[in-house]
């Protein structure tokens, strides 16, 4: 199992447009083989990123996501706020779960290569 967590410096002007955008996705991944779930976090602290987690079966089931079809679509409004609605870069994130107190019977996520967004 692995989280994939994207971290998004939004303006606070524009923080309503941006979780509208979530609001209204196209919830194509939901139907991907290995999704699990989606949250998008609001930060508590005006300078702080909103956070885009996604929760995977495994690595591969992700990494398909990434190069179908539906990853392409999903993310095609993507560029719908303007650059100055961001305050800096995204950063993503990838964690191998090893251990989750609601699931004790998880096998650990084997230690996997870095990851190269294509």
């Amino acid at each position: 199992m692995i989280t994939v967590m994207n971290r998004i410096a939004v303006k606070p002007e524009y923080a309503d447009q941006f979780e509208a955008r979530f609001h209204d996705r196209a919830r194509l991944v939901d139907e991907m083989p290995g999704f699990v779930s989606n949250q998008v976090l609001r930060p508590v602290n005006p300078e702080e990123p909103y956070i885009v987690l996604t929760l995977w079966n495994s690595r591969e089931e992700f990494e398909a996501w990434t190069h179908s079809d539906a990853f392409i679509q999903g993310h095609a409004r993507s560029g719908s706020l303007p650059r100055e609605a961001f305050s800096g870069p995204n950063k993503l994130e990838i964690h191998e779960v090893i251990q989750d107190s609601s699931r004790p019977d998880l096998k650990p996520e084997p230690r996997g290569e870095a990851f190269q967004p294509h």
